[in-house]
C-alpha cells in the first residue's frame, strides 16, 4: 500500500495560458485519492478567469470548499495556500509531498525556479524541492521559446527537473480541446508513476 508520503503532490498554477492542464490534473489527483498542496498565482487567477468557466472564489479560504464540491472530493484531501503563507508546510524540506508540479509553468516562473529566487511560495517550494532531491515536474506553455526560456530549461534539466513542455501530440486524432488537454495530463500523471486512462499510448 503506498505511503502518506507518495501520495502527497504540490501542485502549482502559474500565469502562463493552458490553466486547463492545471486544473484537470488536479482533478486527475483527487479522483486518484491523493493529497494535493494547491498554489495560485495571482496571473493564474486572471488567466482561470479569461480561458475558462471556473469562477474561482476571492478568498483562498473558500477554494479549499470549492475545489472539493467542483472535483467531488474530500475537503481533507486538499490544502490551498497563498504566494505569501511562508509558514506553509511546502516551503520547508520537512514537507510530506515528494513531488511538486508546476502546471502550467509561466516562463518567469521557470526563470526565477532556475536562479533560486524564492520570492512567493511556489519558487521557494520549486527551490526545496530540488534542494532535497525530490520530484520536479514543469510545464511550460509558450512559443516561440527564446533562447533565455532554452537556456534556463537546459539549466533545470541538468539538475534533474522534468521539463514536459504543454505540446499535445496527434497520433490519437483528437477530436476536441479535452482530447488535447488529457494528452499532456496523462504524460504528467505517468511521470509521477499513477495510473491512467485518459491518454491513448503509441500502439494501442
Amino acid at each position: 500500500m503506498p505511503s502518506v508520503k507518495s501520495k502527497t503532490v504540490t501542485l502549482a498554477i502559474t500565469g502562463a495560458s493552458g490553466t486547463q492542464y492545471g486544473l484537470r490534473l488536479l482533478e486527475c489527483l483527487l479522483a486518484a485519492d491523493y493529497t494535493v498542496n494547491v498554489i495560485i498565482s495571482k496571473a493564474a487567477q486572471i488567466v482561470i478567469a479569461t480561458e475558462t468557466d471556473v469562477k474561482l472564489p476571492a478568498q483562498k479560504a473558500a477554494r479549499r470548499t470549492f475545489f472539493a464540491e467542483l472535483y467531488h472530493a474530500k475537503e481533507e484531501q486538499i490544502n490551498v495556500y497563498g504566494l505569501d503563507q511562508w509558514l506553509a508546510p511546502v516551503a520547508s524540506g520537512s514537507s510530506l509531498a515528494p513531488t511538486m508540479v508546476v502546471c502550467p509553468c509561466s516562463t518567469g516562473s521557470l526563470a526565477a525556479i532556475a536562479q533560486g529566487h524564492s520570492n512567493n511560495l511556489i519558487e521557494r517550494a520549486a527551490d526545496v524541492t530540488l534542494k532535497e532531491g525530490k520530484k520536479l515536474i514543469l510545464v511550460p506553455r509558450e512559443t516561440p521559446y527564446s533562447t533565455i526560456h532554452l537556456e534556463n530549461m537546459l539549466k533545470l534539466s541538468q539538475m534533474g527537473v522534468t521539463i514536459l513542455p504543454a505540446s499535445p501530440g496527434f497520433y490519437h486524432k483528437p477530436t476536441d480541446i479535452q482530447h488535447m488537454i488529457d494528452f499532456i495530463v496523462g504524460r504528467i500523471l505517468d511521470q509521477l508513476g499513477i495510473e491512467q486512462h485518459i491518454a491513448p499510448r503509441w500502439g494501442e
